[in-house]
């Protein structure tokens, strides 16, 4: 039986020489590593008490929909600037390379609720920091978060101190 990391292709010096692009669309090609991705982010949040699953566009959907799914739990869409048709709020943040805005619904959260967000990587943590503001700024508690695969080299995990995070593959560089 492979493991999950074998589903993952490693393309060496993308997009730029020295990074090692770490590509999550070989595992939704592949029935088996999709299937294997879900089973084990779900085993990640096994006992975890939560209300509602966001994500962000595009792979932040197609992993936590079905966690969403088999908690029986709604789903709350995370987008970039301009893409939602209701009353929305939003964050902006800092990229390598410049900046990004992100937005949800303003209802999409409620006070109290218990959000567990769900992507495909932590790298950097910025995505997510954007996130977990836009979350709390609506009055939700973020009780977890459960990402497919972290580059730990990159330190995201440190930029968002005590919230529990769980990868199902960990990778130490970049």
């Amino acid at each position: 039986m492979k493991k999950l990391e074998d589903y993952v292709v490693s393309i060496p010096d993308f997009p730029e020489k020295g990074i090692i692009f770490r590509d999550v669309t070989s595992v939704l090609q592949d029935a088996e590593g999709l299937q294997l991705a879900i089973d084990t982010m779900q085993e990640k949040i096994q006992g975890l008490d939560f209300d509602v699953v966001a994500g962000p566009e595009s792979r932040g959907f197609i992993f936590g929909t079905p966690l969403a799914y088999n908690n029986k739990k709604p789903f709350v869409l995370i987008r970039k600037a301009g893409k939602l048709p209701r009353e929305t709020v939003s964050v902006s943040y800092d990229l390598e390379y410049g900046k990004a805005e992100i937005e949800m619904h303003k209802d999409s959260i409620r006070p109290g609720q218990k959000v567990l967000i769900v992507d495909d990587l932590i790298a950097t943590g910025g995505t997510t920091e954007a996130m977990v503001k836009l979350i709390e700024g609506l009055g939700g508690e973020v009780v977890g978060i459960v990402v497919l695969i972290e580059l730990a080299g990159l330190k995201g995990r440190e930029k968002l101190g005590n919230y529990r995070l769980e990868s199902a593959i960990c990778y130490p560089g970049k």
